[in-house]
């Protein structure tokens, strides 16, 4: 069978495909199709354009497995995926376009209920319909983008309905909201900290779809920092320094610039892009920036930046405790049309503590394989996966995570929690520390210490014995350490 997609009539095969996809795991579709775009299917060959290296990586990881078996069973093919990266036109996941051509810029905020586009456009052509995959294709220009973006700039997906809040997360996500409730006068610069997954892209989304709900002249520019540099350099290369500079000093109401640490050691564009904070400070627009580390642990990062990014205020995003993480896995079955058991979604928490996206993908994988095998999704099901994949251990917590958690729990920093102050508050934080690094994670006397400023074994000795012994006496203290034990997932 080697029929090849047309431009106006998609290899039926495909459209099964496209839409058992989107039937089964609908939120995670949307979500992470909407940077990839069709190309070509041609003698069992997949061409797939990826608006950048993570979502390719994400789609290869979760979803393409699925595609391939899909079309080989539905074609008798034997399928390959060719990947490229770059610009996407058409997403897969295109917002839904509405029935009349003389709409079609509306569409690009909202559909006609119940219209749903259900498989996927090929170069200028999209299929929609209310029903299944075989409905009518028409070619039709592509939607415009709305006034407040820059013709570049995609849709946000995010919101903050979608965003499920802990105390590991609860000042950033009340920051964000006072953010776009009132852009530019409330916290100014926004300095969003935290490790891999934790939701800080999640959040710079979702206040760019709430200004732009509430502000819908307001003009928003969400941008990575390695694409902030490569937009310089090919402005310089190019000699059109005006239109980057108007771009984003003149024509932006909101800056919003993910991983902002990339920016390290670059000196050029940061020189650049610390007349773009001035210029948009001065002039009272917002911004809001994020990265993995605090302002002041960013290496290599000009001193004027670091100021400036401390001007407004810093919110740090920690790890999820385990009940936040249980309720992360309901919302995201919630989206995917999944019912699970509470012992299912408590045991997929505890097998994954630190990182909210590997959390999300462990579950799109469990609902793909049990839909592949006709499987229940139990705790034994679960179980198997972690350890097929390496989860259960390398999400395992560590004496860093220790720290971190206990650091939140008790309002310490990581400073002191491992430096020399012996403030009662620190202490006693810095002993429950000791006494989880070797009670629940078994790490000797020597590992602790030298993780805890280089003290001597038998100090850490002397500091898990202090809390054996008020475990015993003070009720106060043997609440925090069972609180932390849950936070940490460790139930024993």
């Amino acid at each position: 069978m080697s029929e090849a997609l047309s431009l106006t009539q998609p290899h039926p095969a495909w459209l099964e495909t496209v839409g058992r996809l989107r039937a089964r795991t609908p939120g995670s579709f949307d979500t992470w199709f909407g940077g990839v775009q069709l190309e070509d299917f041609t003698d069992g060959v997949l061409s797939l354009r990826a608006r950048d290296a993570w979502v390719q990586s994400w789609v290869t990881m979760h979803f393409v497995p699925e595609v391939v078996s899909t079309l080989s069973e539905l074609t008798g093919l034997t399928v390959t995926v060719h990947w490229t990266v770059g610009a996407v036109q058409v997403p897969v996941a295109t917002p839904e376009p509405a029935p009349e051509p003389s709409s079609m810029r509306a569409s690009a905020i909202a559909a006609p209920a119940g219209v749903r586009a259900s498989a996927l456009p090929v170069g200028r052509s999209v299929v929609a319909s209310t029903g299944g995959a075989g409905a009518s294709v028409a070619p039709v220009a592509p939607v415009a983008p709305v006034p407040s973006v820059e013709p570049s700039e995609p849709l946000f997906r995010q919101s903050f309905g979608d965003f499920v809040v802990g105390p590991s997360n609860q000042l950033a996500h009340a920051a964000c909201l006072a953010v776009a409730g009132d852009v530019g006068t409330r916290h100014n610069p926004l300095f969003l900290c935290g490790g891999t997954g934790l939701g800080k892209t999640h959040l710079l989304g979702a206040i760019g779809n709430r200004v732009r709900e509430l502000r819908p002249h307001a003009r928003v520019v969400y941008v990575s920092a390695e694409a902030f540099m490569n937009q310089f350099i090919e402005a310089l290369q190019t000699q059109s320094m005006a239109a980057f500079r108007a771009r984003y000093r003149d024509r932006c109401d909101v800056l919003l610039v993910d991983d902002v640490q990339f920016l390290a050691g670059k000196t050029q564009t940061q020189e650049e892009f610390f007349h773009v904070f001035n210029a948009l400070h001065q002039a009272g627009k917002q911004i809001v920036l994020t990265s993995d580390k605090y302002p002041q642990q960013l290496d290599r990062m000009e001193e004027r930046l670091v100021s400036r990014f401390h001007w407004g205020l810093v919110a740090d995003m920690q790890a999820p405790e385990l009940e936040t993480r249980v309720a992360i896995v309901r919302r995201k079955a919630r989206l995917e049309n999944l019912l699970l058991e509470d012992s299912v979604a408590l045991a997929i928490a505890q097998g994954v503590r630190s990182n909210v996206r590997e959390l999300e993908g462990l579950l799109v994988r469990l609902a793909a394989k049990a839909s592949l095998l006709h499987r229940h999704i139990d705790v034994d099901f679960v179980r198997q996966e972690l350890a097929l994949s390496g989860s259960a251990r390398a999400t395992e917590a560590g004496i860093d995570d220790v720290q971190r958690v206990v650091g939140h729990h008790f309002r310490v920093t990581h400073s002191e929690l491992v430096g020399k102050e012996r403030h009662r508050r620190i202490a006693l934080a810095r002993h429950v520390a000791m006494f989880l690094c070797k009670h629940s994670l078994r790490c000797s006397f020597p590992e602790i210490g030298r993780a805890f400023g280089g003290r001597d074994h038998t100090t850490v000795m002397s500091g898990v014995r202090r809390i054996e012994a008020l475990r015993e006496s003070d009720a106060e203290v043997r609440a925090h350490v069972e609180a932390l034990r849950r936070k940490l997932g460790d139930e024993g």
